[in-house]
Parts: structure tokens; sequence; C-alpha cells
């Protein structure tokens, strides 16, 4: 049983994510193989090689996958699958936007169902994943010949970084659809580590009351070295950019770490952060939802708590 995972990168780099999806190729099978599908990717290959439990890596070095165009990425996966020298029981990427863009395409071309999000693997064909916002586990089986997954990596603990010795195989195919080009990419840029990486975050919501408050967080934050977040009532507000929103419809986190300050705890809010190791909350009304899932939970002005918590930090 051999398990192909798309791999999230940068060309230069690897994303963590793909650490956590490899993490759960592992517990399906132990021939675990990476693509690599890119321009330049020295840096990306030379990562994967290291990754435990990898034992090939598939670089395919085309400039039709410069961008990961789903499009373009799609069928390139699908020759692997059916070219047969290796035979793919599953195709597992990331629950990241590359991921959730290029695997419904497979599964379409392949004609068999697409599994989402998993948290759990509970057999070879036999998968547990979240639905109703998190409120309730679903426990699906697939008898498809290839079973295309996306993995939600909150859910499955990083394998190491280093210490694999994977061999290095290159794709010669370049698959250019020709119906989608690149344009351009607006990317956001801070000083602090990105959410969905950070090992500790810092969210406000609706209590900060405006944005100008959120200063409160960001200095926290600075002291601690975390992340900067946001429930969706406050990025609704205009408090903060989107780019901030943690929860359902948002960025999906399980830090060490999570302080929720000011945010009640909404079913959307609470399915995005409540894998993270240690949640603590601050908020003055002590009937806030948000305690119900809090291993620490301080009933308190946070304009008075907050800035007392830096001071003692």
């Amino acid at each position: 049983m051999t398990i192909l995972v798309i791999a999230e990168h940068t060309n230069t780099q690897l994303a963590a994510c793909t650490l956590n999806t490899v993490a759960a190729a592992k517990q399906i099978g132990d021939e675990v193989h990476l693509l690599v599908a890119g321009t330049d990717l020295d840096g990306a290959v030379a990562a994967a090689q290291g990754i435990e439990g990898i034992s090939k890596v598939l670089v395919a070095n085309n400039a039709a996958y410069a961008h990961q165009l789903p499009e373009n990425v799609a069928p390139l996966v699908v020759s692997l699958v059916i070219d047969q020298s290796v035979i793919y029981s599953h195709i597992l990427a990331p629950a990241s936007a590359n991921g959730k863009n290029i695997l419904p395409r497979v599964a379409a071309m392949l004609d068999v169902d697409q599994i989402s999000e998993i948290i759990s693997v509970e057999s070879a064909d036999t998968f547990k994943r979240p639905i109703y916002a998190g409120n309730a586990i679903a426990t699906v089986q697939s008898n498809a010949a290839v079973k295309v997954i996306t993995v939600r990596a909150t859910g499955f603990d990083a394998v190491a970084a280093v210490g694999g010795s994977a061999a290095v195989e290159a794709v010669a195919a370049g698959h250019n659809a020709g119906i989608s080009a690149f344009v351009g990419e607006a990317l956001a840029t801070s000083d602090r580590p990105e959410l969905t990486a950070a090992k500790i975050v810092v969210s406000g919501g609706r209590g900060m009351q405006n944005g100008d408050n959120f200063k409160h967080l960001y200095s926290l934050a600075d002291k601690l070295g975390a992340g900067v977040g946001a429930s969706r009532a406050a990025v609704d507000a205009g408090f903060v950019a989107n780019d901030m929103q943690v929860g359902q419809t948002g960025k999906i986190v399980a830090p060490q770490l999570y302080i929720a300050v000011g945010i009640s705890g909404a079913i959307q809010h609470l399915a995005g952060m409540k894998d993270s190791k240690v949640i603590v909350a601050i908020n003055k009304d002590e009937e806030a939802p948000i305690f119900q899932v809090a291993d620490y939970g301080l009933v308190a002005d946070l304009f008075e708590a907050v800035p007392e918590l830096e001071q003692q930090l």
C-alpha cells in the first residue's frame, strides 16, 4: 500500500502542514511518496528528503507548476496514478487553499469520492472528520479504488523534519492546461508568527470594542512571541483585517497556548481553535460559552487584565 502526499511549499521551503499530512499518511501505510511540484525547487526538495517516514520524493520541476495552478497540478497527480508503475491507494494533501483546490479536481478526474478534512485515521479505508462546525464527528468509510483525502493539519502531530533519507525521482511530465494563468498575489506581511504555524496565539473578539484597542493584544503577543488572531465578529466589525480571522470560515489553529480575549465563543470560532493544547479565556461575562472549552478562565475586564498580564510578563 503506497500513499502519495502532495507537498505544500513555497518552492524554497516546505509548509509545516506537509509534516502533519505525512503523519496522517504514515498511519495509513508505511510506503509514503511526496510530490513536490513547482520551479526552482532545490530548497523544498532538500527539506522533503529529510522528512522522517518518506521513502521517495517525486520532483516535478516545470514552469506549468510554478504557482500551483490546480488546472495544471491535478492532471499531473492523475497521471502518476494512471501510470501504474506505482499503485497508489491513497492521495493526500493538506486541507489548505491549494489542497482544497487541487484534490476535488483529482477526485473528479478519477471518478471517485473525496473525503475532506480528516482528523483521525481509523483504518486504511475508514476516517473521522468534523461536521456541523465541529459539533459532531462523522466516521466515513470508502471503498474507492483510490482514496482522495484532504487532511486537517491540527488533527495530527507533525513527523520529524529531519532524520530521513528519501530517494529523489524526477517527474518529466509537464501539464499546462492553458485555461488559467497566474496574474499576481498580495501577501500579508507581519513580524509576528503566522497564525497557523504559531506556538502561541492571542485572539481578540467583539469585546475589544474597536480596532485601536487591539494594541493591547499586539503588545502582549510581542512579549510572548505569539501570533495575533480575531473572531469573525471582530473582523466583520472592521476591527482588524480578514487574514487574522480564526474559526470555521477563517484559519484553523492548534497552538500550544491559545489566549481568547473578549471572545464569547460562538461555535464557528470554537471550530477553529478548540484543538489547542491549552486554552485561556478572559471575558467579563461568566456565562460566555468560551469558558466551556477553556482550561483556564478569568472573569475580568480585559482592559484591566491584559495590561496587568503584560506587566507581569
